[in-house]
């Protein structure tokens, strides 16, 4: 484990809220890379992409950069417009 890791650890065992903001924001980047992995691989620019998903580009750039923690709907519909389909997965912690 690196420092980091046991720093963040160490801090999530001992304060819940931590824990819980933590793991939210571990939530947001985790699609805000997804979805620019997809889009960047597709070639698309995020005003591309958010004319083919019907959304307004900034949608896509708040989904990316993390600043929103976008509903299921929403990634399901970026999927559909791309002929792929949202896969959730719940994995052990």
């Amino acid at each position: 484990m690196s420092k980091i890791t046991d720093l963040v650890a160490a801090r999530s065992a001992a304060d819940p809220e931590f824990a819980h903001a933590y793991a939210a924001e571990d939530e947001r980047l985790r699609v805000a890379v997804a979805l620019t992995r997809l889009r960047e691989a597709e070639g698309l620019t995020q005003r591309q992409l958010a004319a083919l998903a019907g959304k307004p580009q900034s949608t896509i750039a708040r989904i990316e950069n993390g600043t929103v923690n976008p509903s299921l709907q929403v990634l399901g519909e970026i999927a559909a417009c791309l002929g792929r389909r949202l896969d959730v997965r719940f994995v052990p912690a």
